[in-house]
């Protein structure tokens, strides 16, 4: 049982990409987006299966190949996996009928999903440096096909941009890495830290070291929309179609980040970091991001670009908990990369059908009373809302709550806890009166202009829609209740990490 239980994590990749090269020669759409859902739902269950094994044998799964060991997937890795799966589902699914409207995206947008989640699978069980650059590269590439998918103007520029931006931080990441191979011999994660410990023991190699380590760190921040790098989430977001909103905020960015977590904890050493400076930085990163991305999307009144902005704010989270330098930090950024997975997307699939059930209108003020033509939608967007304010009962509290934790126990309790204190006042001032705007019934004539620009397909049920986003609100309430299993979970994953 074990030899084939084993086999899980690769089979998941592998059916991936089988899915990808199926959806590339597809000739009928409909037909491929279709694929597309069967493949993510395979993935998620060979996901969910691998976890349970990891966490049964309390051990991890390493694929050597040439005798190097250049996968390796725990309790941590599958539970993201499984988690990024489902998502990448219900993300096409809650964007279905965007996506199929006017003229019908080609089969390769399929191919496109298919490739970045292969490629995040890949990213979350790397364990050799140059093979997560490989699909780091991948995902970048696929993730700036599914933002420029029937878009034009601003869209297409700000996709531009994110695909350049990219590129200066894979150039950075490349270049860390070879000098990194330099220091160190190797380029095998585990094989890391001790060649790492021995060259900033021996004192002479103190600044190639931390310039080593300054190159990795900034190039996957680049790619992950770090502080000040995400001013071209706007503009991707504005045109996109719904399904790429919510696939690039809720798991295209989240591929730098788990490179990260990996190398941080597995390859360099928390205390190393800490010596280094590292961690304060990614603490200070991390804080303005999150003050900076909220005061941005408090000034917007374009619904997506507001959840843009606030996307480069969540991701500061992240960063934040990272630089905490804790094991605690790190459940607790981790555990937010999950609520942050089920909420981005689930208010970018209600923003898009509260847009379409209003003449296709995304700015606040012609989104009054769109709650009472879809109340699914106004439902699911509340949640979303909710939960990233921090309310108790919501996953976004919870994050809340484990940084705060995290911080107790550190040299930075002070700063964290005004910071995240800080940072959800501001969440507040822009998420409230967005929802209290759906949720206002307009003047007769206001609604009167508002629906003539509506369709009659338009304003029909969404039933896929409807399952996408009552999903990912079930999924916003098990993480806000049933949290204990789950950072049981991510704890055992970062202890076999160890």
């Amino acid at each position: 049982m074990g030899t084939w239980m084993e086999a899980l994590p690769i089979a998941s990749i592998l059916l991936a990409l089988s899915g990808a090269l199926v959806t590339g020669v597809v000739n009928e759409v409909r037909r491929a987006y279709h694929l597309a859902l069967w493949v993510s739902g395979g993935v998620a269950v060979l996901s969910l299966l691998a976890m349970l094994y990891t966490l049964r044998f309390d051990t991890g799964i390493g694929y050597a190949i040439g005798g190097r060991s250049l996968l390796w997937v725990g309790p941590l890795q599958a539970l993201l996996a499984m988690a990024f799966a489902m998502v990448m589902a219900v993300s096409l699914a809650g964007g279905r009928r965007d996506l199929f409207r006017d003229v019908p995206p080609h089969s390769f947008y399929f191919t496109a999903t298919e490739l970045l989640e292969a490629a995040l699978l890949v990213l979350l069980y790397a364990n050799e440096a140059f093979v997560g650059y490989v699909f780091l590269e991948v995902a970048a590439i696929s993730t700036s096909i599914l933002m420029m998918a029937k878009g034009s103007g601003p869209n297409f520029i700000g996709s531009i941009r994110y695909l350049f931006m990219s590129f200066v931080g894979s150039g950075l990441f490349l270049l860390g890495l070879a000098f990194l191979n330099g220091l160190a011999g190797t380029l095998l994660i585990p094989d890391l830290e001790g060649p790492i410990s021995r060259v900033y023991e021996a004192g002479i190699w103190y600044v190639p070291l931390a310039v080593t380590v300054a190159l990795v760190i900034a190039g996957l921040g680049i790619k992950s929309a770090m502080f000040p790098f995400y001013l071209w989430l706007p503009d991707a977001h504005a045109g996109a179609t719904t399904s790429s909103s919510a696939l690039t905020s809720g798991l295209a960015l989240k591929g730098g980040v788990v490179m990260l977590i990996t190398l941080m904890y597995k390859g360099f050493s928390l205390e190393l970091l800490a010596d280094l400076g590292v961690t304060d930085v990614l603490l200070l990163v991390g804080a303005l991001g999150m003050i900076s991305g909220a005061l941005a999307a408090m000034r917007e009144r374009d619904v997506k670009r507001m959840l843009a902005f606030s996307t480069a704010g969540q991701m500061g989270y992240i960063f934040m908990g990272l630089g905490l330098g804790t094991t605690a930090g790190m459940v607790a950024s981790c555990f937010h990369i999950l609520v942050h997975a089920c909420c981005k997307p689930l208010l970018f699939v209600c923003a898009g059908r509260l847009s379409d059930v209003s003449g296709h209108h995304r700015s606040l003020q012609n989104l009054r009373g769109s709650a009472y033509r879809d109340l699914v939608a106004g439902v699911g967007f509340t949640v979303g809302a909710l939960s990233m304010i921090g309310i108790p009962m919501f996953g976004g509290f919870v994050s809340k709550l484990y940084f705060s934790t995290a911080a107790i126990s550190t040299n930075r309790t002070t700063l964290t806890l005004l910071t995240i204190a800080l940072a959800t006042v501001l969440n507040a001032l822009y998420y409230v009166p967005a929802v209290l705007a759906i949720w206002e019934r307009p003047a007769a004539e206001d609604e009167a202009y508002i629906i003539a620009d509506n369709v009659a397909d338009e304003i029909r049920r969404d039933r896929s829609f409807e399952a996408a986003a009552l999903l990912l609100i079930l999924s916003i309430f098990v993480l806000g209740i049933f949290y204990h299993p789950i950072t049981d979970i991510l704890n055992a994953g970062v202890r076999l990490m160890q």
